[in-house]
């Protein structure tokens, strides 16, 4: 099934069991809490506020929504919070972790903890999703915030960290391309190398679940004409349906240039844990949080 906006996912999370609990850490942002609550209304979101209890009180009454239905929990200080919400995910009590007011990096720390017990041996990578004006269906994209420099055992697990997600949302047998500059192998580019091996993988039954095409280069994964000029044949070319970056420089260049240049929306968050973490910027819009929570919330259900 090819989902070609946000809307059509959030259509398929009618026929789901929701809402999700979501265990925001610092809620006290304006931001996020108008995001949450928007889920809350559309009953896909069943939020948990951890945080200063007076400033998420203040906000949601300045955001016109009422404290009394929703559970609040205090919490002295972000990291603090941070390790509630992980408590509450271990009781059963919480689906899915948020960011809100709260450091990345402080978040983190606490979800990679041994102590936090969410790891689940598998690397953690960042999944995005955009919604691009000039392709027909959403483009999920890894990584392009927490991996930096991934080798090729590392790439291999962007693959299956991703792979189930896109199944759970209806994309069956995802279509990945493993970029590079050019198609043509190079022994002198790594990444070429790399995406070559990835093809191999899956061909010999190593990597599941998905089709992989591998090197291959922006353009003719994502244009049909491009492959059709450059004579180019593969069932990922011009309808891949993830992108695997070489590394975290080239895959937030990349996002950046199809939100600010391409005019798409974007979404995203963290997957390898054993619960989906929404870690969104500060600075992120309400719509982006919105649809990050949606994401999520598909990324959770059987």
């Amino acid at each position: 099934m090819a989902i070609t906006k946000f809307a059509d996912l959030i259509g398929t999370l009618d026929k789901l069991s929701l809402p999700r609990r979501i265990a925001v850490v610092a809620a006290e942002d304006g931001h996020t809490l108008e995001a949450i609550m928007r889920a809350e209304k559309d009953r896909i979101a069943s939020p948990v506020l951890i945080g200063d209890e007076t400033a998420i009180r203040a906000l949601l009454a300045e955001l016109g929504h009422s404290a009394a239905a929703v559970r609040i929990v205090r919490a002295a200080d972000p990291a603090a919070a941070a390790r509630e919400a992980v408590r509450l995910i271990h009781a059963q009590e919480a689906d899915i972790i948020m960011k809100g007011r709260i450091e990345t990096a402080t978040l983190m720390k606490v979800i990679v903890d041994k102590t936090s017990n969410l790891r689940t041996g598998r690397i953690m990578s960042h999944l995005a999703f955009f919604e691009v004006p000039a392709y027909h269906k959403l483009l999920a994209v890894t990584d392009v915030a927490i991996n930096i420099r991934p080798d090729l055992a590392q790439k291999r697990q962007l693959i299956e960290n991703a792979v189930p997600v896109l199944a759970r949302m209806g994309i069956a047998r995802p279509k990945v391309a493993a970029l590079a500059a050019a198609e043509e192998v190079n022994p002198k580019i790594a990444d070429s190398l790399d995406a070559l091996e990835l093809k191999k993988m899956n061909l010999a039954g190593e990597i599941t679940g998905c089709v992989i095409e591998g090197p291959i280069s922006y353009d003719l994964a994502i244009s049909r004409e491009a492959a059709r000029i450059k004579r180019y044949a593969s069932p990922v070319a011009g309808d891949a349906d993830l992108l695997v970056v070489p590394d975290l420089t080239a895959g937030n260049l990349l996002a950046k240039a199809l939100v600010y240049s391409g005019g798409a929306k974007m979404a995203g968050f963290v997957v390898g844990a054993k619960v989906p973490i929404i870690l969104t910027s500060r600075s992120a819009t309400t719509e982006d949080k919105y649809l990050s929570t949606v994401l999520a919330a598909a990324a959770c259900s059987e």
